[in-house]
């Protein structure tokens, strides 16, 4: 039970509900459901953001970001439950599964998959570890959508009809388009969605971290440009939800998460503190009801 806690199971729904999604446009178009490829992308999609999270804290802890006390959730490392060596332990046992479950995923999906594991690892590796980290220029949030959002939700997509059509690749020749009838645009619009709203996840962090991020030279966005600039653009973050939803999906009840996004956005301009803890929480809660419109409403 601790080191489950420690891998962050609250901030889990941003690798899982990208998944979730793609396996509902695939049942939508038709595509045989391949239930090893579906549990086996999920686990590993876990696994991923696991690993990330752990380096994450390990680094930040060495550069001393966080601290004792903080007003965000606990770290293992700064509250002394857990030593280095420890944590080194676990980032390993998480790169190993993640390496173990990919070789499965690869083994179906070509070399496509080969390079969104491969430069996922090196993601979570660049997001903290190097001195020109992902996290300390600013440019996180990018990949936050990208490996969080678009190709989570591609690659699932990708996985189930390669396994429904396993000569869709050769190793000599690849095509990275999806074929008919699933749609690039579907599957990357939807994807987006949760994308955005790991971006939010991010973002209200950031947010809440500003003094403590200055201080120690984290040059996220809001320490670059302000808070102010910061709570703006989570407000287009917010807005592009629904837009994106519209573009994969069309006029449909999907939308609706426009409504709990900008509820989101409202309790973060009214928030302060460990106030945006909450915000947090409710980021990823709404990464849930967004799966649950897109399966029950379509």
């Amino acid at each position: 039970m601790f080191w489950l806690k420690i891998t962050r199971p609250h901030s889990l729904f941003a690798s899982a509900c990208p998944v979730l999604v793609g396996w509902k446009i695939c049942l939508m178009q038709g595509i045989a459901f391949h239930w090893p490829a579906a549990v086996l992308t999920l686990l590993c999609a876990l696994s991923l953001q696991i690993l990330s999270n752990l380096i994450n804290d390990y680094y930040d802890f060495i550069r001393g970001a966080d601290k004792k006390g903080r007003e965000g959730f606990q770290r293992p490392l700064a509250e002394g439950l857990v030593s280095l060596p420890q944590m080194k332990a676990a980032v390993l046992t998480a790169l190993s599964a993640s390496v173990v479950l990919g070789l499965y995923l690869v083994a179906i999906g070509g070399w496509p998959i080969l390079l969104i594991g491969l430069s996922s690892i090196l993601f979570a590796w660049l997001y903290t570890a190097t001195d020109y980290s992902l996290s300390y220029l600013g440019i996180a949030d990018i990949f936050v959508l990208l490996y969080y959002g678009l190709l989570a939700c591609w690659g699932t997509a990708w996985l189930q009809q390669a396994a429904d059509q396993p000569l869709l690749y050769t190793w000599q020749h690849v095509s990275f388009r999806l074929l008919p009838p699933l749609s690039l645009q579907t599957v990357l619009c939807a994807g987006a969605v949760s994308g955005l709203l790991s971006m939010c996840v991010l973002a209200a962090n950031n947010i809440r971290d500003i003094e403590d991020d200055r201080a120690v030279n984290k040059r996220t966005f809001p320490v670059r440009f302000g808070k102010t600039a910061a709570l703006v653009g989570y407000g287009l973050i917010v807005a592009l939800m629904p837009l994106s939803a519209w573009l994969a999906f069309g006029l449909s009840p999907v939308m609706l998460i426009a409504l709990p996004g900008f509820y989101l956005f409202y309790k973060i301009l009214t928030s302060s503190g460990a106030q945006y803890n909450r915000c947090l929480m409710m980021a990823g809660i709404i990464n849930a009801i967004y799966v649950i419109l897109v399966w029950i409403c379509l």
